[in-house]
């Protein structure tokens, strides 16, 4: 490729994406490689998986965002091994690629504490697919209710169980309350909004952990009004195809949603540095790996401390300010200037709870309800990449605002061959 050093980007999430956008006029050439050919804003999943929003509105392929550039290359393909010693990256297919900077943001994946078993009965929300396959577990579930009469029967079929109470459980709760509770029921005629039972589970004794306990207290109350019962101090003991079960106790339910802790890419391990226990990667103050200068981890992937001693939040602010500070590192380096420290600058964490109601902590600051809610929106469109996109969903967000309608509810037959979607 050249004299220019090759810059080699594993993930084509928020962190990967920021490096590229940073190097894009530095006299480098840049290798992307993702395992899909999209960037995913994944903070909005959760809208597709309960048809508020359709994938294309929270998708863009990394090649329209990046735009043409000469040595600038997208990769489709799954990244399996990494060889610091000769400088490569090993992909499933076979395939090398020799790198001088190595920048690994490969995300994370639901963690299921040992229990393989339980993600094919509770999927959970990482991709486009995850949202589309729990959607149609939704919209499916809801039209065999309409096929039976006896309220005992139907019962499994209007009960919803979303595991993990951290802002994606919480996201997801709230926006099937509303589908639930107001939505989507006017479509049914064989049962009523007041038979459907939403759960939201977590082992902990608060939901939306690491927020003060005045917002966790909020949410919490604000979901019990929409009709989603909060079980705290719950840990899951069990879960197969229609129960999910506890110490004290089951429910009965197809309709299983798993946003309970997360665990790191396995690719990290071949990086044979030291990793916390959800195997992320202990990163220096640069973001580097100890020993290897040029190979970082940022993102979801790495673990760094803030200045209070706590690890950095696996949100997407975390990851972009540390795909930026990455760029400019690469690009001083090039001009023959010192590295500097990573510092991350807290603007604050928001979760949203459904129509109008949300929960902010802004420097301090702590605001719920309508204005924390139009906080959370302007943040998320603002985050939303391509003016298309940002356009569009704004757009949408208004339309259900003041219609009350939701987006797509059509079942497209996406289930998989070992789930049987007829009977």
């Amino acid at each position: 490729m050249g004299d220019s050093k090759h810059v080699v980007i594993v993930g084509g999430g928020f962190g990967g994406i920021s490096v590229a956008k940073k190097l894009k006029r530095s006299n480098v050439d840049i290798t992307i490689i993702d395992k899909s050919n999209h960037h995913l804003f994944q903070p909005l999943l959760y809208q597709v998986a309960t048809a508020a929003l359709s994938p294309g509105d929270i998708a863009v392929p990394i090649r329209a965002i990046l735009g043409e550039r000469k040595g600038l290359k997208v990769l489709l393909g799954n990244v399996t091994e990494v060889n610091k010693k000769k400088q490569f990256v090993a992909l499933e297919n076979g395939q090398k690629v020799n790198f001088d900077y190595l920048v690994l943001a490969p995300g994370a994946q639901y963690n299921y504490f040992g229990n393989d078993g339980w993600k094919k009965h509770a999927p959970g929300l990482k991709s486009v697919g995850d949202a589309l396959q729990i959607r149609e577990r939704l919209l499916l579930s809801l039209e065999k209710a309409e096929q039976l009469e006896d309220p005992k029967l139907r019962e499994p079929y209007l009960t919803f169980v979303v595991i993990g109470g951290g802002p994606t459980g919480v996201e997801m709760a709230g926006a099937i309350g509303e589908i639930a509770k107001r939505n989507m029921m006017r479509d049914y005629n064989t049962f009523s909004k007041n038979e459907t039972r939403i759960f939201l589970v977590e082992a902990a004794p608060k939901i939306l952990n690491g927020y003060p306990d005045s917002l966790s207290e909020q949410a919490r109350e604000t979901l019990e009004e929409m009709g989603v019962r909060v079980l705290t101090n719950t840990p899951v003991t069990g879960i197969s195809e229609s129960k999910v079960s506890f110490s004290e106790g089951a429910i009965d339910t197809p309709n299983i949603i798993w946003a309970a802790g997360v665990a790191a890419s396995p690719l990290l391990s071949s990086l044979e540095t030291k990793q916390d226990r959800t195997g992320r990667v202990f990163v220096e103050d640069d973001l580097s790996i100890p020993g290897n200068d040029n190979v970082f981890v940022i993102g979801d992937a790495a673990h760094k401390k803030d200045k209070s001693g706590n690890p950095l939040p696996a949100l997407a602010p975390v990851a972009i300010q540390q795909g930026k500070f990455l760029g400019n590192l690469i690009q001083n380096e090039l001009k023959d200037k010192e590295r500097t420290s990573f510092n991350f600058v807290d603007k604050g964490t928001m979760a949203t709870i459904g129509r109008a109601k949300a929960v902010a902590d802004i420097r301090g600051f702590k605001f719920s309800g309508f204005f924390a809610w139009i906080l959370w929106s302007v943040v998320h469109i603002f985050f939303l990449i391509g003016f298309r996109n940002r356009f569009k969903v704004f757009v949408e967000w208004m339309w259900h605002y003041f219609t009350f309608k939701r987006g797509v509810r059509l079942i497209t037959d996406r289930f998989s061959e070992n789930e049987d979607p007829g009977n």
